[in-house]
């Protein structure tokens, strides 16, 4: 059964993670555009529209995580604030301080944690494991552009 207040306030975590580091780098978005492309980099305005969705998906893993009565639960969720707090330092290395090199060495840690988070939850509960691989996979590709941006800028 769906417990309204540790679900919403699950969905809020990421969400606040999200719209705090967009506010932050707000100024710093045209940037993106401003810099030489690796192949298949998408338009600007597909980011925040992909990331909140993640920050969705991210929630209700967590959530289905969170009620789970088990003894893994607080060793997985700690790994997905470690990724949260990875995430929001990423956008700011890279949109607000142009530290591209260092941003996607961050992004690598990024991953591994979220990789970490993923196997956990995958072992807490499943559908939560599920719902962490589209950011797995887009943490994957946004350091495939962060490491083109690096070398062709």
């Amino acid at each position: 059964m769906l417990k309204a207040k540790p679900f919403l306030i699950n969905l809020l975590i990421p969400l606040a993670v999200g719209g705090l580091s967009a506010l932050l780098i707000r100024d710093a978005t045209g940037l993106y555009a401003e810099l030489r492309q690796p192949p298949l980099s998408p338009p600007g305005w597909a980011f925040p529209a992909v990331w909140t969705a993640l920050y969705l998906l991210m929630g209700l893993a967590a959530y289905l995580v969170w009620m789970r009565d088990s003894t893994g639960r607080a060793g997985a969720l700690c790994f997905y604030g470690l990724q949260l707090c990875f995430n929001f330092v990423w956008c700011l290395l890279f949109f607000r301080l142009r530290c591209f090199g260092f941003s996607l060495f961050c992004l690598a840690v990024l991953w591994i944690l979220l990789l970490f988070t993923t196997v956990r939850f995958f072992q807490e509960r499943r559908a939560a494991g599920w719902l962490l691989l589209p950011t797995l996979l887009w943490t994957a590709f946004a350091g495939y552009l962060n490491a083109g941006i690096l070398f062709l800028n």
